[in-house]
């Protein structure tokens, strides 16, 4: 539709492209007839938040009149510390799906495209979409981001490349030398990002965050969110940290206040409590490679993981499917994520739960394999 027609309609028209975006779906938080289901199907911390989190997030009633600091002066503060980061080189988000959402807008015209993952995460596409940009799926090898292939898809229309590490919905990931050759072999004008939102579950030691190798690089941001280890999904606080002129640049256009002060605060407390986030890492350490020996062990395919949750593949054959898995869990009252949304069909995504949560997925999965 051009700009005439859109001017003669006769109601307003979104600009192309919007209403063929696919809306993000998020995991299942009920299901039809169970009482307080076990959700799995978010990959959220099953053990909570910090208690210091919770304290500060209470102690922050008080402060509810007033605007909170435009540049979360207290959490870039404490972030900066923690890390050993250059305060300047730091943007906040209300999480990090914001912060992929401001660099989308502040690179991509008309006509550019990013690049991701055949199964990358949905809010890179989404963004990119709404910008007007070509969005490039890159086939993945073994459910793992494939080096060569990004770098043959990019040409000169290239802007932006996204790519979690460890992946999601996969759970796989790549090693430190395959980022470096990654970054390597692109033109210094594209941006790469790494979105690190399951970091601190990785601890091979070929793994890295990537936060040294954007230290010395003028187009890596690394992505980082308070979501997972720390626990604090609902407060919606995610960072990042780029060369000090992309983040004046991406801050032209963040909106203002955008983290509010009890979310800054508990931030700020559970970046203080070592203990919860080592907590966080053993539960998942323990019962990671147990789920994926138990489950392996019914016939069903796990993909191996690096992340606080699963994936597994199920056969197409009606009885066994993947659908009717997820359907057949809810109904115990075990929510899970099916992933056809992101080309996997036959897969679901299932979190990491407590002892008694793991041990009743795989009743419920041998149940199901067994009718």
């Amino acid at each position: 539709m051009t700009a005439t027609d859109r001017f003669a309609a006769p109601r307003p028209v979104p600009k192309a492209g919007i209403l063929d975006i696919a809306p993000y779906k998020p995991g299942k938080a009920a299901a039809e007839g169970v009482v307080d289901p076990v959700k799995l199907s978010a990959n959220e911390n099953i053990l909570g938040s910090s208690d210091k989190a919770r304290s500060a997030y209470a102690e922050a009633a008080s402060q509810l009149n007033l605007y909170p600091a435009g540049r979360a002066d207290i959490l870039r503060a404490a972030i900066a510390q923690k890390y050993n980061l250059e305060p300047e080189r730091l943007l906040f988000g209300c999480g990090s799906d914001e912060i992929f959402q401001l660099l989308n807008q502040t690179f991509l015209e008309p006509g550019d495209n990013m690049i991701q993952g055949a199964h990358g995460f949905a809010a890179y596409a989404i963004g990119a979409r709404a910008c007007q940009g070509e969005v490039r799926y890159v086939a993945e090898k073994n459910f793992t981001i494939d080096v060569d292939a990004l770098l043959e898809a990019v040409d000169a229309r290239t802007r932006l490349i996204f790519l979690a590490n460890p992946a999601n919905p996969t759970g796989t990931w790549i090693s430190a030398d395959e980022v470096r050759r990654l970054h390597e072999g692109l033109p210094p004008s594209v941006v790469l990002v790494l979105d690190g939102a399951y970091a601190e579950f990785n601890t091979d030691p070929s793994y890295e965050d990537g936060l040294a190798m954007a230290r010395h690089a003028d187009n890596i941001v690394v992505t980082r969110t308070f979501s997972k280890i720390h626990g604090l999904a609902a407060l919606r606080v995610g960072w990042s940290y780029m060369p000090a002129e992309m983040a004046a640049a991406v801050d032209r256009i963040r909106l203002p206040f955008n983290i509010n002060i009890p979310a800054q605060l508990a931030a700020v407390a559970s970046l203080q409590d070592d203990d919860f986030a080592a907590r966080s890492v053993a539960l998942v350490e323990q019962w990671r490679p147990w789920l994926t020996q138990q489950i392996s062990g019914l016939g069903l395919d796990v993909v191996p993981s690096a992340a606080n949750f699963v994936l597994v593949g199920f056969p197409s054959t009606a009885g066994r499917t993947a659908v009717e898995a997820e359907a057949f869990l809810a109904a115990r009252g075990l929510l899970t994520r099916g992933v056809g949304n992101y080309g996997l069909p036959d897969h679901l995504r299932i979190t990491i739960g407590l002892e008694q949560h793991n041990r009743a997925v795989v009743d419920g999965l041998a149940e199901f394999m067994s009718r």
